[in-house]
């Protein structure tokens, strides 16, 4: 099939616009919760202004958008179109004749960013008896140099049969899937869907059906339910938002960097383990990779539209019977108790619950991720074994 070679490349002045546009920007007044750092309640109002101001500061004068241009074209990069949509992905093929293929998808606020300092560690890992892995990693429609849908039905579901479809023009009649944020949700649908294509997954997304009681869960099961009816009722306007009207915060994700870190920066702050700024764990570099990709294709209102599609959309019904591997990191947002999981993906080979790191693990804790997914893909292929 139609696979092409595909090279990102920002032009001089489209780098020289963003410069010109952070070194205008206009900034409101302070927080009225200011507090010193560190302290989590800084963040009580959203970002701290004088957070923003030091890492616009630093995107104008410092960081290096063609670093990471550099990066993604050492590890692969290419297109093809999947029912008249172009489709960008990374892809690193293996030199170990024993290596699996993995189909890698990330979320939102996330990005191809989430992996790329990965891919070449999972591919050609320095121990032999290590498991090696053909890392695909695709940019969700609406995202990075994927095409924007220009009609409503790009959701969850579509998307997981484009993956099918994508791994088989790779020559992958049959793979593992992770993922974490809507690429859990993708990975469950594509367990779910299409069992006789994936031999497991390994997921930090785990949505019960609905409806289960928490009878017979223990205190930190129950903590764990508690904690996420919370998020999803006192810290979710933005889901809301770009659930009910992505159109309408896109034009300021779309024409402000400023507008667009401040809204993404604000999700690393919350979801990531730390006890103040997310720049405890992820370099600035890494989530101006990520803010950075999101400016120069304009997808901050076609990825938006991803929950407009598909919020609360995971079928009640779809159930996982091939293995499956889950991580329940200690500060994402949701966690999934056990017993639940249990109700949805009944094959659970491994279940494992870190000390640390948040809703961006591979960011956060790397070498605790790439751990952690070897092991839970080594079981799940090992379970039919």
């Amino acid at each position: 099939m139609d696979v092409q070679a595909f090279e990102a490349h920002a032009t001089d002045a489209e780098l020289d616009d963003l410069r010109a546009r952070l070194a205008a920007a206009r900034f409101p007044e302070p927080e009225t919760v200011y507090r010193p750092g560190p302290d989590p309640r800084r963040w009580d109002q959203g970002v701290p202004r004088a957070d923003l101001v030091e890492v616009v500061r630093y995107w104008r004068d410092e960081y290096d958008w063609r670093s990471f241009e550099e990066h993604l074209h050492r590890i692969g990069q290419f297109r093809t179109t999947i029912d008249d949509l172009g489709i960008h992905f990374l892809h690193r093929r293996s030199p170990r004749a024993d290596a699996t293929p993995l189909i890698m998808t990330h979320g939102w606020p996330g990005s191809i960013a989430e992996f790329t300092h990965l891919v070449d560690e999972l591919a050609d890992p320095a121990d032999a008896d290590t498991p090696a892995f053909h890392v695909v990693v695709p940019s969700l429609p609406g995202f990075g140099y994927s095409d924007k849908p220009t009609t409503t039905g790009w959701g969850t579901e579509k998307i997981a049969a484009a993956w099918v479809e994508l791994m088989s023009r790779l020559g992958y009649r049959e793979f593992v899937a992770h993922g974490g944020d809507w690429g859990g949700n993708i990975t469950t649908v594509l367990a779910g869907r299409f069992p006789d294509r994936v031999l497991g997954i390994h997921t930090l997304f785990a949505e019960a059906p609905p409806g289960l009681s928490t009878h017979g869960l223990t205190p930190t099961e129950r903590r764990w339910a508690e904690e996420t009816r919370d998020f999803w009722q006192f810290r979710a306007a933005y889901a809301k938002q770009q659930a009910t009207r992505p159109q309408t915060i896109g034009y300021s994700l779309v024409d402000s960097p400023v507008g667009l870190l401040a809204w993404i920066l604000d999700k690393f702050a919350e979801w990531s383990d730390t006890a103040d700024s997310p720049f405890e764990t992820i370099s600035m570099d890494r989530v101006l990779d990520d803010v950075t990709l999101y400016w120069l294709t304009r997808t901050g209102a076609s990825a938006a539209r991803i929950y407009y599609e598909s919020h609360n959309s995971l079928d009640p019904e779809l159930r996982v019977d091939i293995p499956s591997a889950i991580t329940m990191y200690p500060a994402d947002i949701e966690k999934c108790p056990r017993p639940w999981a249990q109700q949805r993906y009944r094959r659970i080979v491994r279940w494992a619950t870190p000390q640390t790191g948040g809703h961006f693990p591979s960011l956060e804790v790397p070498e605790y991720f790439v751990t952690d997914l070897r092991e839970g893909l080594a079981a799940v292929l090992a379970a039919d074994r």
